[in-house]
């Protein structure tokens, strides 16, 4: 779990970004909500650290996804690792928010 930032971390400088989105209540695959590269994914990453958003840094997956045009499912090659993304996100929600999932 030491990879999911809740403050800055001085040592990554993000060259690109990637959201996910996903309703497990449609049974729909996760997809991609927004992706950016440069300034744009520094200022992605500031807003969703802001409002609270779990970021996993992961240069392999980034690489994987951000090939992927917005609205996108992600490829099966990658339910594995958002799953455990999805899951994460899901007990910290419940855990810290409890009601509000």
């Amino acid at each position: 779990m030491d990879d999911y930032q809740k403050k800055p971390d001085p040592r990554i400088t993000a060259k690109e970004a990637v959201a996910l989105s996903h309703d497990p209540v449609r049974g729909d695959p996760p997809r991609v909500s927004a992706k950016a590269s440069g300034e744009l994914a520094e200022e992605m990453i500031r807003l969703a650290l802001e409002h609270r958003i779990p970021i996993k840094y992961d240069p392999d997956l980034i690489q994987v996804l951000s090939n992927l045009d917005v609205g996108q499912d992600i490829p099966q090659e990658v339910y594995l690792v958002v799953a455990e993304i999805l899951a994460f996100i899901y007990w910290v929600n419940q855990e810290f928010f409890p009601g509000q999932t």
